[in-house]
């Protein structure tokens, strides 16, 4: 801590040249660069609503500043988290939160092996990384991948990573369910066939969807051979329990690091009937399929 207290002072007072990634969504870099300047600070801008960061052979250290591109008037930044997952090899390196020199523990380097998702808003402050003083660093490598998340809208509350200890298995009400079927990363109806073994933190639905009104990656995959329907899997918190049979759910949820994570999930029919009343009303919900 005193040399990364010291690693502070200098960047704020030095004034660290910035180092920009080649496309300011993820960045690559090597200590061996300044491997004769171990208190340099190195301060790095990404700007893009997720990334990846790799560190080779980590000496000294370096800021990470995420600084979406949005407006700062506009409200955007005002909700948004961000979730950092190392990848299981990556080591090296203490992961600090820092704000005005002041440092906070998020994630310590024996912690890095589990892969963990870990969480923070953005007003909280910059990523400090700081790496940890080794003999030998041909063999370090810290790496791990960012999101930017915003903390509410429908089904926020059942990612757990979000608000750790905080997660609510609750009813979405009517205009979330609208929303997020309008607005989720996947959407679409389908049943539960049976739950895999997960963390004590979530477990993994199996699913079978008959209908996929969107996705924003594949992670579900179209099996068209046996039929007009696609699987895959969606994560759910481990105190909200599925219950795996023939009931039929509007699935809805939002795509963290390659997985699914299931948000706003009524009953298919009950979303029917919702979906028609606020056509009728003239609510203008977006239009889908639903036959």
């Amino acid at each position: 801590m005193p040399w990364a207290a010291h690693w502070i002072t200098a960047a704020l007072l030095c004034g660290a040249v910035a180092q920009y990634s080649s496309d300011q969504c993820s960045w690559r870099g090597s200590g061996l660069s300044h491997e004769s300047h171990r208190r340099d600070v190195e301060q790095i801008y990404l700007r893009c609503s997720q990334g990846s960061l790799e560190w080779l052979y980590p000496t000294g250290a370096i800021i990470v500043n995420l600084r979406p591109n949005t407006e700062p008037s506009s409200g955007h930044m005002a909700g948004l988290h961000v979730c950092i997952k190392p990848h299981t090899y990556s080591q090296g390196s203490h992961v600090y939160l820092e704000r005005a020199g002041d440092l906070t523990l998020l994630l310590a380097e024996k912690d890095h092996a589990q892969g963990t998702v870990h969480c923070f808003s953005l007003a909280e402050g910059a990523l400090f990384v700081e790496a940890i003083p080794q003999t030998d660093i041909s063999r370090r490598i810290t790496a791990f991948q960012y999101e930017l998340v915003p903390s509410q809208g429908p089904g926020t509350h059942m990612y757990p990573y979000l608000h750790p200890g905080l997660v609510t298995c609750k009813p979405c009400s009517d205009e979330e369910v609208l929303m997020a079927v309008c607005t989720s990363d996947f959407a679409g109806s389908g049943t539960f066939q049976r739950v895999a073994p997960g963390t004590n933190d979530h477990a993994a639905a199996v699913v079978t969807l008959s209908r996929l009104f969107r996705q924003k990656s594949r992670v579900f995959a179209w099996s068209g051979a046996r039929g007009r329907r696609w699987s895959g899997h969606i994560n759910v918190p481990a105190q909200c329990g599925v219950h795996p049979g023939r009931d039929e759910y509007l699935l809805t949820g939002s795509v963290h690091f390659g997985e699914a994570w299931l948000g706003c999930a009524p009953r298919y029919k009950d979303f029917l009937k919702l979906y028609v009343r606020a056509q009728k009303a003239g609510k203008n919900p977006c239009q889908i399929d639903t036959d």
